[in-house]
């Protein structure tokens, strides 16, 4: 479903501040991966689901989704193929839009739109389905505006668009790491249950360790712009947190310098 072939990328290149964010970088994952991304600060994680989605062109290599070539595809055309959840709860939703308005736009996403009447009670009694399987009270509030919602209920609604329209790939940027710990693992189920339920093909960043571990069939280590881990099945279900830490200490000589997973 994803095949990323010798991806490299420096940025700033030639100046003080030149970075090499992807590194020869080469990945495949398989209809219905589920697949968690971990590393330090500037190991890659972010500019590699950036070049999936197209926020910006690799210097070299290539992308596909679903055997198609996207990577000279502009970014809203490739949005047709994806869904995508970011850290920030403020980003994905429109804030002043009602929720049934922002489910709206969601379905509707990539397809014409002519001017028709808005939203049909057809549509409105299945956003109210969804909305009931989040557990979270929303379905009694299709008319309330989405800038209102806590963070956690707002990271759930972000889910439940991204996988509307059920894409080729659900990218998930450390979706859960500005909410508290509590919030963040009810985000995290709902995570698990879209992404069985619709048998998604999943990229997901996490600063934290154990849920790496704990969600996902596979999990993968990143290490300046290059994948230093590959594991998946019995093999990783049977890591630990200590695992972890010390095969990157061997691997790439430093220890892992990321706070927010230390503190996890």
């Amino acid at each position: 479903m994803l095949k990323v072939v010798g991806l490299s990328k420096v940025f700033n290149p030639g100046t003080v501040n030149e970075k090499a964010a992807l590194n020869d970088l080469s990945l495949t994952l398989n209809n219905g991966d589920f697949v968690t991304v971990i590393g330090g600060n500037g190991a890659g994680k972010s500019s590699l689901l950036n070049a999936i989605a197209g926020t910006w062109k690799p210097d070299s290599g290539k992308i596909y989704i679903d055997d198609i070539d996207v990577t000279n595809m502009p970014e809203y055309k490739r949005a047709k193929f994806l869904g995508r959840v970011f850290q920030d709860p403020m980003m994905g939703t429109a804030a002043t839009m009602g929720i049934e308005e922002n489910l709206a736009l969601a379905k509707r996403r990539g397809k014409h739109r002519g001017l028709k009447w808005g939203i049909k009670n057809a549509e409105r009694e299945e956003y109210r389905k969804l909305l009931a399987s989040l557990d979270l009270g929303l379905e009694d509030r299709l008319t309330n505006k989405v800038g209102l919602l806590s963070g956690g209920q707002r990271q759930a609604l972000t889910l439940l668009m991204a996988s509307l329209q059920k894409p080729k790939l659900l990218l998930l940027d450390e979706h859960t790491a500005a909410l508290d710990p509590k919030t963040a693992q009810k985000v995290l189920q709902i995570s698990d249950r879209i992404v069985e339920e619709n048998n998604l093909t999943t990229l997901m960043i996490t600063h934290n360790m154990r849920d790496a571990i704990a969600h996902g069939n596979r999990l993968i280590m990143m290490n300046e712009g290059k994948i230093i881990l590959d594991v998946s099945g019995e093999e990783k279900k049977n890591l630990t947190v200590k695992d972890l830490m010390s095969f990157f200490s061997s691997t790439s000589g430093q220890e892992f310098a990321n706070d927010k997973t230390l503190l996890a």
